[in-house]
């Protein structure tokens, strides 16, 4: 039995991951801290049916904690470890700058350091289009400079990409980076903005849509994000690129991978596929742009797809649905 370990079980994508990794036959230790960042209820509930299977080992606690990875990386040698554990969202990033040091920054060198002494066939380190920043060649490859962030939250998350070469250098750990599109479905977070729309139009209260709708978004529904991260376990860097768009470092067993719909989706659209699932018209406050946010993305998926043969699969029409069939049965129950 192959065995991975996931920082962020509880939350939403690591949720979906250790899912398909069980149904799978992996052994899996998840890591997870259960912060307070949003609805508490909604992680234990994602871990309470991880924990159904007898080859989920879930553990408690912070990753920046000294020592934490370290012990657990020594007790399960895990063939994987997979850190997508973050402190997350562009918006909350300027009120609580500290919580990305501690969880973004501080919590990766402990992957890092506990990798470094235990070292396992492959690390996978969680980075986001956020990384791209001001750059307005789209669609965004992992060939482009990506040196001016807009937000405090996507600078730690480049800073953990930076660090995590220096580790592949120094101590031979393949490493994949995997700079993830807005991801959205069934047990989504809270503070993102199809739960929040989702809410607030059951609610009967007005949407609030920022640039007056004049944004686009590479929508990529979870069950793809996974088949992605799944496909990439097995694509480990070593010294030879597979094509002239591989992104592996001249110097080290390491890549920057994007994984999205590689489709750009107009924001307005997406509402529209959000008021055809939910049978009703929504009330827009039309606002402007917010502070750290960018009005367009778009993933490259050229290398994704020569790695490991992806091709996104749901539509944005099929996963709003699919994302509200789901939130009503929750919140009904």
């Amino acid at each position: 039995m192959r065995t991975a370990l996931i920082t962020g079980t509880a939350g939403f994508i690591g949720y979906h991951l250790a899912t398909y990794l069980l149904a799978s036959g992996w052994q899996v230790v998840g890591l997870d801290c259960l912060s307070p960042y949003y609805d508490i209820a909604l992680k234990r509930r994602r871990h309470a049916m991880l924990e159904v299977n007898d080859n989920f080992i879930p553990v408690i606690g912070k990753l920046e904690d000294p020592g934490r990875l370290m012990g657990l990386l020594a007790d399960h040698k895990p063939n994987a470890v997979i850190h997508l554990a973050a402190q997350a969202g562009v918006r909350h990033s300027i009120d609580a700058p500290r919580d990305y040091l501690e969880a973004n920054l501080i919590g990766t060198f402990e992957v890092l350091e506990a990798a470094r002494a235990h070292p396992p066939e492959h690390i996978m380190i969680a980075s986001t289009s956020s990384a791209y920043g001001a750059n307005t060649n789209i669609p965004f490859d992992e060939h482009q400079k990506a040196d001016h962030q807009m937000s405090f939250y996507a600078a730690t998350k480049k800073a953990g990409e930076t660090m995590a070469h220096s580790y592949a250098h120094l101590y031979g750990l393949p490493t994949t980076m995997f700079r993830f599109f807005t991801v959205y479905g069934p047990w989504g977070r809270p503070d993102m903005a199809l739960f929040k729309f989702t809410k607030a139009i059951e609610a009967g209260e007005a949407i609030d849509v920022y640039n007056h709708g004049r944004m686009s978004r590479d929508f990529t529904y979870i069950d793809d994000l996974v088949a992605g991260i799944i496909g990439l376990i097995e694509a480990v860097p070593g010294d030879t690129p597979v094509s002239t768009q591989d992104t592996l470092s001249p110097v080290a067993p390491f890549r920057i991978v994007n994984i999205g719909a590689s489709k750009p989706t107009p924001l307005m659209d997406y509402i529209a596929a959000l008021e055809t699932a939910l049978e009703t018209t929504a009330r827009k406050n039309l606002m402007k742009m917010q502070p750290g946010d960018v009005p367009a993305t778009w993933a490259d998926t050229t290398l994704l797809s020569q790695l490991t043969g992806y091709e996104p699969q749901v539509s944005v029409e099929e996963g709003v649905a699919r994302f509200v069939a789901w939130y009503r049965g929750y919140y009904a129950s």
